[in-house]
C-alpha cells in the first residue's frame, strides 16, 4: 500500500460533492427565511443593531441583508444579489431573495434523486427564457407616462408595502415630481439621474406631512459674513471652483526676507492679488457667489462692500446641482468669467433656520433640472426608513419613465407564469420536464408568502387562485395582501413595472444556477485556532467598519 498523498496544506478544509450542494441550498433557504416576513403590505419590520451600537429598523430586503454578517459563502452571494437588484432597479429586493431561495429549494429533491446539476440548470435556463418571453408578450400593458393618475397608481403599489404607506399620496407626488424635474431629453435619449440630481435632505423635526420637493435646491450652509444679505429675489448666481484667498505654494515654500520693506511688499502683493480676484467678480455684478473652496476674511470684506453674498466650501455634487437648477456654469478661474456663466434661472435665494441649523434655499427656478427633496420627521430612525422607501419609489418612477410597460402585482403574474410553464412542460420530452415543472411550483412562493404574511388560509386561497388562472384568461387575478383574498389587480390598481419583474427573475434564476454549479468548497482556515477569540474582540471586522 502506498502512503496517502497530501496535496492540500494541513489547515485547509475541503468539502465536496452532494454535501456542498445541499449545504448551499440550506444556506440560501436560511437567508430567504429571514426576509420572508418582509414581503407585502402586511410586512413586519426587522430591527437590527450594528456592532457600533446603531439601530436600523426596516423591511427593505437590501437594507436588512446589508447589516447581517454571515459566514457561509453561498449566503454571501445571496446577500450580493439583493444589492444588485437595488442598484439596477431599486425595487423587488425582498422578492428576489425569496424566489432565489425557492428555486434552490425545489432543486433539492432532484439532487437527492441523483440527477446531474447541469440537467437541472438546462431546464432552469429554458424556463427563464420562456418566462421572460411570456412577460413581455402576453402580460405587459403599455402606460401613458404623461397621465399623472396612472403613474400614481403604479408608485402606490410600490409604496404600499412600506412603512411610508400611510402617507402614500404624498410619497407618490414627491417621487413623480422629483423624477419629472430631473428628466433630461438629449437628442431622443432620455436620461434620469436620480442619484446625482435628486438629493434627499433629512431634517429632524416637524411631521412627515411637511416633506416636499423644492423647485430648486437646498444646501446646509450659511453665509460667510453676518452682514451679507440673506434674501435676494431673482439673484444672479456665480459658481466658482477656486480659492478666494491668497495662493499658497503647492509644495512647502520658504521665503527669506532681509529687509522690512520686502515683508510689507509681500503682504501688499497678497492684498493686491485678492483685490484683483474680487474686482474680476464684482464687475460681472453677481448677487450670490458659491465656491467649493475657501473665502478669506479680506475677500469677504470686499464682497460685503459690493453687496455680494458668498457661500464657501460647498460639496462638488451640491455645486453641480445648483448649476443644473439655475442654469449657471461652474467657473475655475476668476479671470475667465463670462456673462453666460452666471445663472439667472432662480427666482429666490433665501437662508432659513430650521431647528438649530441654517439652510440655504435656491428656489422658484424656471426650469430646474435638479431638485432637493426635503424630508421632515419625528426622529432620525424614522427619517432613515422614509428615505429608503422614497428611494424605491423614485426608482420605480424612473423605471416607468424609461420603459413604460406594466404587469399586474400581488402575485398575479407569478401565478399566470406558473400556469403557462405547467402547460409547456407537457410538450417537453425527457428528464428536463421535471425541473422545468419545479420552476412553476417555485414561482407560487410569492402569492403563498403574501397570504402567509397577512394570516390567511394558505391552502384554500392558493387553490382558489390556481383555479382562477387555470383557463389562462384571468391573468390579472392575484392576492390582496391586506386580507389574503383573491382579487382582480385591475380593480385594485396594483401594477409593477415590467423592468423590475424581469430583473427579479433574471437575478433569482442566475443565482440559483450559479449555486447549483458549485460542487467543491475549499476554505483556508486560520492556523492559530486558539488566538482567534482574542483577535475578534480587539479588532472589529471590515464589514463592521464600513457600516
Amino acid at each position: 500500500m502506498h502512503a496517502p498523498i497530501v496535496v492540500l496544506s494541513q489547515n485547509v478544509k475541503r468539502e465536496q460533492g452532494r454535501k456542498v450542494q445541499l449545504g448551499n441550498i440550506h444556506a440560501a433557504k436560511m437567508i430567504a427565511d429571514v426576509i420572508r416576513t418582509c414581503l407585502g403590505p402586511r410586512a413586519m419590520l426587522k430591527m437590527l443593531m450594528d456592532p457600533m451600537g446603531g439601530i436600523v429598523m426596516t423591511n427593505d430586503g437590501n437594507a436588512i441583508l446589508r447589516e447581517i454578517q454571515v459566514q457561509h459563502p453561498a449566503a454571501k452571494s445571496m446577500i450580493e444579489i439583493s444589492r444588485t437588484q437595488d442598484e439596477e432597479v431599486g425595487d423587488g429586493t425582498t422578492s428576489v431573495i425569496i424566489l432565489a431561495g425557492e428555486m434552490l429549494s425545489v432543486a433539492e429533491q432532484f439532487l437527492e434523486q441523483q440527477m446531474h446539476p447541469t440537467v437541472i440548470i438546462q431546464a432552469y435556463r429554458m424556463a427563464l427564457e420562456d418566462m421572460l418571453e411570456a412577460l413581455h408578450d402576453k402580460f405587459s400593458v403599455e402606460v401613458d407616462i404623461t397621465n399623472k393618475a396612472e403613474l400614481m397608481k403604479i408608485i402606490k403599489s410600490c409604496v404600499g408595502t412600506k412603512f411610508i404607506s400611510r402617507w402614500s399620496d404624498l410619497a407618490c407626488n414627491i417621487a413623480i415630481d422629483a423624477v419629472q424635474k430631473v428628466t433630461l431629453e438629449d437628442g431622443g435619449r432620455k436620461e434620469v439621474d436620480i442619484k446625482r440630481y435628486a438629493k434627499i435632505e433629512k431634517v429632524p423635526g416637524g411631521t412627515i406631512e411637511d416633506s416636499c420637493v423644492l423647485n430648486g435646491v437646498m444646501i446646509n450652509k450659511d453665509v460667510t459674513h453676518p452682514k451679507m444679505r440673506r434674501r435676494i429675489e431673482n439673484p444672479r448666481i456665480l459658481l466658482l471652483d477656486c480659492n478666494l484667498e491668497y495662493k499658497k505654494g503647492e509644495s512647502q515654500t520658504s521665503i527669506e526676507v532681509s529687509k522690512e520693506e520686502d515683508f510689507n511688499r509681500i503682504l501688499q502683493l497678497e492684498e493686491e492679488y485678492l483685490l484683483k480676484i474680487c474686482n474680476d467678480i464684482i464687475e460681472h455684478k453677481p448677487d450670490v457667489i458659491i465656491t467649493e473652496k475657501g473665502v478669506s476674511d479680506l475677500a469677504q470684506h470686499y464682497l460685503v462692500k459690493a453687496g455680494i453674498t458668498a457661500l464657501r466650501r460647498l460639496r462638488k455634487s451640491d455645486n453641480n446641482r445648483v448649476a443644473r437648477a439655475c442654469g449657471a456654469q461652474i467657473v475655475s478661474r476668476t479671470d475667465e468669467i463670462k456673462e453666460e456663466d452666471i445663472g439667472t434661472g432662480a427666482g429666490l435665494f433665501e437662508i432659513r433656520k430650521i431647528g438649530d441649523e441654517y439652510f440655504t434655499f435656491i428656489t422658484e427656478c424656471k426650469d430646474p433640472k435638479a431638485c432637493t427633496i426635503l424630508l421632515r420627521g419625528a426622529s432620525k430612525d424614522i427619517l432613515n426608513e422614509v428615505e429608503r422607501n422614497l428611494q424605491d419609489a423614485l426608482h420605480v418612477a424612473r423605471n416607468i419613465m424609461l420603459d413604460p410597460k406594466l404587469i399586474p402585482g400581488g402575485g398575479a403574474v407569478e401565478m399566470a407564469l406558473a400556469q403557462i410553464l405547467n402547460e409547456k412542460a407537457k410538450s417537453i420530452t425527457g428528464v428536463h420536464q421535471w425541473p422545468y415543472r419545479a420552476v412553476a411550483k417555485a414561482l407560487e412562493v410569492i402569492p403563498r408568502t403574501l397570504i402567509q404574511n397577512c394570516g390567511g388560509n394558505i391552502i384554500r386561497t392558493l387553490t382558489a387562485l390556481r383555479a382562477k388562472h387555470a383557463g389562462g384568461q384571468n391573468w390579472t387575478f392575484g392576492i390582496n395582501g391586506d386580507e389574503g383574498t383573491v382579487v382582480d389587480m385591475k380593480e385594485y390598481d396594483i401594477w409593477d413595472p415590467l423592468s423590475v419583474k424581469q430583473q427579479t427573475y433574471k437575478t433569482a434564476m442566475e443565482t440559483a444556477i450559479l449555486l447549483l454549479r458549485i460542487d467543491d468548497i475549499v476554505s483556508g482556515q486560520k492556523k492559530k485556532q486558539d488566538d482567534q477569540p482574542q483577535q475578534q474582540v480587539s479588532q472589529p471586522s471590515a464589514e463592521a467598519m464600513e457600516d
